[in-house]
């Protein structure tokens, strides 16, 4: 849960929608939307939906435009989630998923000083980052870096450390070969179709395999309740 998400009062839900509900309202416009995506996108602070005193997510009418558009610009725009948020939270939900022409074609680039800032890290964290591999070295970096440090700060409030998860740029390779094999008839064959189509089921093998390390992990959690 983000620390926006945890400071919203536990109150009536009266109005609001479950994810059920709001996979039901989304879906048809978006077909890859997922219970999982949902929560990764309250993760990446698009949306803070209220909790019930039961824990469930309920998401208000607010939440549900904010999600549309985010949505809408993710695939019409190819907008990273770090500009989505900021886009989001300058114009509101209701503005829509036609940005401002140099929003989309203009990607911000931060310096390091700049990243640091703008993720609230020490220059050590970055430092690790880097050595481990989670974050390629560079002059400059782009918003998925900033979004990574900035998990990667709130990790480390919790002694959770790079070099304790570099495992996972190793998984994370090895998914991927894992996609290129599933793709390997499509990538061989040199006709435009084919690799636009490769290109299309690339990213959905990718949330496929993350929904299913998410539900072996929430599996594997249940232990640390009794």
């Amino acid at each position: 849960m983000t620390a926006a998400s945890s400071s919203r009062p536990r109150s009536s839900s009266a109005g609001y929608l479950s994810i059920g509900q709001v996979l039901a309202r989304l879906t048809p416009e978006f077909s890859d939307l997922s219970a999982s995506k949902l929560r990764y996108l309250e993760v990446q602070g698009i949306v803070t939906p209220l909790r019930t005193d039961s824990g469930y997510r309920k998401f208000s009418p607010v939440d549900l435009e904010r999600l549309r558009t985010a949505l809408t610009l993710q695939r019409d725009h190819y907008m990273p989630l770090a500009r989505i948020r900021e886009y989001l939270d300058e114009h509101g939900a209701g503005a829509g998923g036609t940005p401002p022409a140099s929003i989309v074609t203009a990607p911000r680039r931060y310096r390091r000083d700049e990243l640091l800032q703008a993720a609230g890290a020490p220059a050590g964290l970055l430092n690790d980052a880097v050595s481990t591999g989670l974050i390629p070295a560079s002059d400059s970096f782009d918003d998925r870096a900033l979004g990574l440090l900035r998990a990667l700060v709130a990790l480390d409030g919790h002694g959770i450390q790079p070099r304790h998860i570099r495992g996972l740029r190793q998984a994370a390779e090895r998914e991927v070969a894992l996609v290129e094999s599933a793709l390997a008839p499509l990538l061989r064959r040199t006709d435009a179709a084919s690799r636009a189509r490769a290109g299309e089921l690339a990213p959905e093998l990718v949330r496929r395999l993350e929904e299913v390390r998410a539900a072996v992990v929430h599996t594997a959690l249940d232990r640390l309740t009794p």
